[in-house]
């Protein structure tokens, strides 16, 4: 399973390695909402978790569908900038129906992939479903999701707001730091490139990049549990390196959006060893290919029966029966959120069974 990027007659010269300070202040506010993702971060997080100004945090909370289990694709910058401020005018010259589809596209659905979803501020299908899976989160994304529709100029501009307080709280430290290791893996990659080809850059950037040629073009092949393609543009696309990311790779392949693809700029290994009957418990609950591929939404957020069941296409029993394995191999968690009943993976429990499984399924 992969996604591909179709790059059959782009110019070897739009083809970009870049850092963004959008894409990583995403990422640093990813890592803040999830920090159970990022081990190698758990200080950082803490110590800016702590300082956060109350009100700070509070908004932070409203808004975290747009990075939590899924990253909405404006915070990818396809044309990478120098400053924050340079990237956010250019967020703000995007038309509101685009901007709010890509915000409110809160889970992975198989729809993202498909293209062609009326933006929730024309649709009524899409905005019933975007309030739903709002209110599965909690009351106050839900509220924000029905501001953002209500409103969605005020609601951008309370957003850009959020992110340059961000800015001013902890991430232009942050930011001024790992900067200079950013560029400079951007540059390696870039050099790479221009003398050995896209194809040792790619696996450069990471093992699961690779370059397929052949008669019919040429495809970025990116290894991720779910199954995906997408043609880029004549202009470009764009490779954007991380010192948040790992372990997520991740690539923005909608239709109508330029493809961009954000790796790991270092690496930190986890994992835990378990007991023989532990693993073989676990490996067994996993062996079946609907319960291996619905942990990789499981390990972006909590998900209730029915989003499972409208995003893999089976029945809400058949759901059950799944997450009921995973709950006796002790791999999830669960709680209920007023009449929602929400299910995660428990990392603690996944890490122990094995870094390259966490790896593939938040990859």
């Amino acid at each position: 399973m992969s996604v591909t990027i179709d790059i059959t007659g782009v110019p070897p010269e739009r083809i970009v390695f870049s850092p963004s300070p959008l894409a990583e202040l995403g990422n640093a506010v990813h890592v803040l909402a999830e920090p159970g993702h990022h081990p190698g971060h758990h200080a950082w997080a803490t110590a800016t978790a702590a300082a956060l100004e109350p009100g700070l945090a509070d908004r932070l909370l409203e808004a975290d569908f747009m990075w939590r289990s899924t990253r909405s694709d404006f915070l990818m910058p396809p044309r990478p900038r120098e400053t924050l401020a340079e990237e956010l005018d250019d967020l703000d010259r995007m038309d509101d129906e685009k901007f709010v589809g890509a915000a409110l596209e809160i889970s992975c659905s198989p729809r993202y992939a498909r293209g062609g979803i009326p933006s929730p501020l024309v649709d009524e299908r899409s905005a019933r479903r975007a309030l739903d899976l709002a209110a599965a989160r909690g009351p106050r994304q839900a509220a924000f999701a029905e501001r953002m529709l209500a409103a969605p100029t005020a609601t951008r501009a309370w957003i850009r707001r959020l992110l340059e307080d961000c800015d001013e709280a902890f991430f232009a430290d942050t930011w001024r730091r790992i900067r200079v290791q950013l560029a400079a893996d951007a540059r390696h990659k870039t050099e790479l490139m221009r003398r050995k080809g896209l194809a040792d850059a790619l696996a450069d950037a990471s093992r699961a990049l690779r370059l397929e040629e052949d008669p019919d073009g040429s495809r970025i092949v990116v290894d991720k549990l779910m199954e995906a393609r997408t043609a880029a543009p004549a202009d470009a696309v764009t490779l954007l390196p991380s010192a948040f990311g790992r372990p997520h790779l991740i690539a923005l392949y909608s239709p109508g959006w330029q493809p961009v693809i954000m790796y790991p700029a270092a690496s930190r290994e986890v994992g835990v060893p378990e007991s023989v009957e532990t693993v073989r418990l676990r490996l067994d609950a996993l062996a079946h290919p609907v319960r291996m591929r619905m942990c990789r939404s499981l390990a972006r957020g909590p998900y209730s029966t029915s989003e499972l069941a409208d995003a893999y296409g089976i029945t809400a029993p058949e759901v059950s029966r799944h997450l009921a394995v995973l709950r006796r191999a002790g791999l999830l968690t669960t709680r209920r959120r007023g009449r929602y009943v929400l299910h995660q993976l428990d990392f603690s429990a996944v890490s122990r069974l094995g870094s390259d499984f966490l790896e593939s399924v938040l990859r």
